[in-house]
Parts: C-alpha cells; structure tokens; sequence
C-alpha cells in the first residue's frame, strides 16, 4: 500500500505557495466546522499525550510523507485552515498534497455531517449533546498506519506502557523536526517500519507477542490498499482487517472508526453502553444500543463518538 498516493489529486495547487523548505496551503473544511472542538479533544486525548501541539487556536505536529519529514502548523482559516509546512529539505507539490490529504482525513474536513445534525433533532436525549459539539469533526489518528500499530500496541496493557512502546518505535528513528522552537517527532512510515526485523522490534518494544504482531502483520498490511480501506464494502474491509495478526474484532471497528472514519456502524460496547446509559437516563443494553444506533444509518459512528466526547 503506498500511503503517499492518496489523495493527491485532492489539492487545489493554485492554493500552494512557498519556497524549497516551507510551502503554505489552505485546507477546505465542510460546514460546519469547529476548530476549537477538535483542538480540545486532541489537548485531552490520552493515546497521544505530547505528540502534537494542540494550544487554544494552533495544531502543530510532525507528518512524514513522501519520504521528507514535514512540520505541519494549521490555524483557522475562511472555509477550512491554513496549513504552514517547513521541512529541513525541499517541500515539493506532491509532499504538499500528501501531507493535506493525510491532515485533512484526520481532522475530518470533508465531513458533511448535516444529515447527522438533523437525525439527532428527532433524537430529544441526545439532541443537546449534538448541539453543543456541532462542527466538532471527528478527529481522528494521524494516519490508519500509526493506529494499526497502536491498536496492537494497546492490547491488554496500561495505556502509558502502551503509550512507552509507541514511543520506542518513533524514536528509533530520525523523523525529528524543530517548530517555533518545540521539537516534534513523526511517527515512521511503513518503508521504515518494514526495515525492522522482529528481534529488533522485540528490543524496542520489550514484548514478544506483539513484536511478531507487528513483524507479521505490517509486510500484510502493505497489501493493503488505503482508498480501499477507506471506502470499499465495508464488510469486506473488517474482514481484511481482521486477517491481519492480532487483529480481532475489537480492534477491526477500532480501526475503521478512528483510523479509516468508517462511521456506517456502531458496536456497543463496554465505554459506549456506559456513556449511553448516561445521556438517555436509564440503563442501555446492547440490544437497545443497537436500536438507538440505527435511527442515524450512515452517521452511527458519529453518534457513538459524540455520546463518548459529550456525554
């Protein structure tokens, strides 16, 4: 799967200017759209506490995309954001356009989420909820790559070893870059992570199963195709997901919601059958999960999420 294919074409190059190390664009972003809601849940996010720069207006964070490490810097802009890259080599068109396409997907710009708006004003427990996070865009992990990784990371173990053994892989490689001061580090991409062989996983992450998850897993997920990931039968897609090693179907839904932003379908689960009970003010079983996820179609995903972050 080449990842910095995707979405090249996405990029209006009359909207890319800049020199050989730094290069400006502007991202469109679907209304209604919320910057300050999707700065919030990165700042409380736990899976990637101190990777980005996420203060009250300003996202900056390390993107490596087509072979260059690129500092991203986005602010709010008429009709979407303005995108700030430098880099210390040459920042050329197509690293321009990969590295929109790549930050416009996690950030959800293209989410039309209208019909969602409506289908929850027929929804009275939950219709405050969505008011109060309207334009709030689903963020999501930087790149389905880094989650698939982090899923299998995360299984069975604290979050800090898990966020300790993420961190064992970014920094075995050189994918540092200095922003206003502050340095970032991107997370690698599949060609670096392919060069690791699985003792040297196992040295950098100290747990043998999921080093040979890894070893396994990523030369088939190079297979992969991301467009098909990101919008093929959706059947189809969890069942590729869950031939990967270590993946299950916990993990599969993990990714294709907060990787892929695959929102047609909501599993209950433990956290969602709990902030559900919560906002309808009564206990909600999996069956009845069910039944209230299916009133949005299309958009369950994003009720799910939104009970997560507003409930």
């Amino acid at each position: 799967m080449d990842q910095d294919t995707v979405g090249q074409d996405n990029v209006d190059r009359n909207t890319v200017d800049g020199s050989a190390g730094h290069a400006r664009t502007v991202l469109p972003a679907v209304a209604p759209f919320d910057f300050g809601a999707s700065l919030r849940f990165i700042r409380g996010f736990p899976a990637m506490v101190g990777e980005q720069g996420a203060s009250d207006d300003v996202l900056v964070q390390a993107v490596r995309a087509n072979g260059v490490v690129v500092g991203a810097r986005l602010s709010a802009s008429d009709g979407g954001l303005a995108c700030e890259l430098e880099s210390a080599g040459e920042i050329t068109d197509k690293t321009v356009a990969v590295v929109a396409d790549r930050v416009s997907f996690q950030l959800g710009l293209a989410d039309d989420l209208g019909e969602f708006y409506a289908l929850a004003e027929h929804d009275a427990p939950f219709a405050g909820i969505a008011r109060r996070l309207r334009g709030y865009h689903q963020v999501k992990f930087p790149s389905p790559l880094e989650l698939f990784c982090w899923a299998l990371l995360c299984q069975r173990v604290p979050l800090p070893v898990a966020r300790g053994m993420k961190q064992a892989l970014v920094s075995h490689f050189d994918n540092k870059i200095t922003v206003a001061g502050t340095a970032f580090a991107a997370f690698p991409d599949l060609e670096q992570l392919l060069s690791l062989d699985q003792d040297v996983l196992f040295g950098l992450i100290g747990n043998e199963r999921k080093a040979g998850y890894l070893y396994r897993g990523l030369p088939r997920w190079a297979d992969l195709d991301e467009a098909f990931l990101r919008t093929g039968d959706y059947d189809e897609v969890q069942a590729a997901l869950q031939a990967l090693p270590g993946v299950g179907p916990w993990s599969a839904t993990f990714i294709l919601i907060r990787g892929l932003g695959r929102m047609e379908r909501m599993a209950p689960d433990r956290e969602g059958l709990r902030a559900a009970s919560k906002v309808y003010g009564h206990p909600v079983d999996e069956a009845e999960f069910t039944r209230l996820a299916s009133h949005y179609g299309p958009w369950q995903g994003y009720w799910g999420h939104y009970l997560r972050v507003g409930g």
